[in-house]
């Protein structure tokens, strides 16, 4: 069995921009086919517009609230919803609350920087 807990995670950047939190993929876990994290980014803040080549997504809002672009479709998201990020899908986030932006990531196969496409 293996339990990660958050307040253990090191967060780091990705290169699209957010601060990430690994619960558990390939670098914490016999994990083969997908990865968990928490993202998040302040007030007004976004991610660059982005794309993964293989990776599928899938974002799950737990704080604040944001808009989401995905292939030039934008919707306003916030606390409960879950957003599907087809893989090669264009994609973009942006914190719109007051607080920070708090979303669970799930990426299948497991998140890699490599790739990870900056699109701006």
């Amino acid at each position: 069995m293996k339990v990660v807990n958050l307040a253990q995670s090191k967060p780091f950047i990705t290169k699209d921009g957010s601060e990430i939190r690994s619960l558990l993929d390939l670098s914490n876990g016999p994990v083969k086919q997908q990865s968990l994290a928490e993202a998040t980014l302040q007030p007004g803040a976004s991610t660059q517009r982005h794309k993964h080549s293989h990776t599928e997504e899938f974002y799950f809002v737990t704080q604040g609230s944001g808009r989401m672009d995905i292939d030039g479709e934008i919707r306003e998201v916030a606390i409960g919803d879950a957003i599907l990020i087809p893989s090669g899908s264009a994609h973009k986030i942006t914190c719109t609350s007051a607080e920070a932006l708090k979303i669970l990531c799930c990426c299948a196969p497991s998140y890699s920087h490599d790739d990870t496409v900056i699109l701006e």
